[in-house]
């Protein structure tokens, strides 16, 4: 069967059995077009493929100045594919179980302090109470500024779940939320009285300036409806520069990990983290072991009989 046909199939797979999102297509169809144009150009068949084959492709994308993280992430990719050609029946055998991942450094994430997240709050909430010499549009944008951050601290969403939160949400006297997330899982997420009361007081100035009633809690006149990621990290930029925080230091991805980060310190368990940010795996949430490590660094000194403090 035709390799672009078998990747089509094995992304419909994807998207019904586990309910992909259209993000997460698109980067396994990416990685998963240039694997399959390795093979095209050095005249290897797929059904014919071995692990020196593979393993010739990863050598390739480390001749290309791709780091060890990404070739790993195209070897998930090409794992996943060849485990589907063989179970769907497609493939004899699946020659990528015999081939080790590159070594990847864990980095720690990027994360601003306590004092940077709050300064940063501040002064959107400041933004957003500005009524002298601000055009309605401007309000309402301030107003969304300062909403959107005050949710993302408070629930530690992905930056996808949160511009795509319906308005729905607004409406909640709860004090959380359901975020439906990867793999269309549904999880619960914590609403700070602040998150809520930002969240009310944007909702009443976008019902005011708008005559239609939008289904998105962020609408925009983007294609999907909503506001963008893109468009989110634009602004978010901005308004750290004007809180004195280097563009290169902030991103929603960065307050997400601020938000995790802040739990842990404050005592929170690392599992109670994973699944308020929606891990599958603990493995993914254990980025963080950081944060535990000075954590218990710290009570070892405070409350060992021996330690330094005593």
């Amino acid at each position: 069967m035709n390799p672009t046909r078998l990747l089509n199939l094995f992304l419909d797979m994807l998207a019904a059995e586990r309910g992909a999102a259209e993000n997460t297509l698109a980067a396994y169809r990416r990685d998963l077009e240039s694997y399959l144009d390795f093979q095209i150009d050095n005249g290897v068949k797929l059904e014919k493929t071995d692990p020196k084959d593979i393993r010739e492709f990863l050598n390739s994308l480390e001749g290309k100045g791709l780091k060890a993280s990404s070739a790993a992430r195209h070897l998930s990719a090409v794992r996943q594919f060849h485990k589907f050609l063989y179970v769907e029946g497609y493939a004899k055998q699946d020659p990528s179980a015999a081939v080790d991942a590159p070594k990847t450094h864990q980095a720690t994430p990027k994360v601003l302090s306590v004092e940077d997240v709050t300064r940063l709050l501040d002064l959107a909430q400041e933004y957003a109470g500005k009524t002298e010499d601000t055009s309605p549009f401007e309000r309402l944008k301030n107003a969304r500024m300062h909403c959107l951050l005050e949710l993302l601290y408070a629930t530690g969403l992905r930056v996808t779940e949160l511009v795509s939160l319906p308005k729905s949400a607004a409406r909640t006297r709860e004090k959380f939320l359901v975020v439906r997330g990867k793999g269309n899982k549904e999880r619960l997420v914590p609403l700070t009285d602040s998150a809520r009361q930002s969240m009310t007081h944007y909702v009443e100035m976008l019902e005011t300036s708008r005559r239609d009633s939008p289904s998105w809690l962020f609408p925009s006149d983007s294609e999907s409806g909503h506001m963008t990621r893109q468009a989110f990290a634009r602004d978010l930029k901005a308004l750290a520069g004007a809180a004195g925080i280097r563009g290169d230091h902030i991103s929603p991805h960065v307050l997400r990990h601020a938000f995790a980060s802040h739990l842990l310190q404050n005592g929170a368990d690392l599992r109670v983290v994973q699944e308020l940010l929606g891990h599958a795996s603990i493995s993914t949430t254990q980025i963080y072991t950081h944060v535990l490590d000075e954590r218990l660094k710290s009570m070892v000194r405070d409350l060992h009989p021996m330690g330094s403090g005593n």
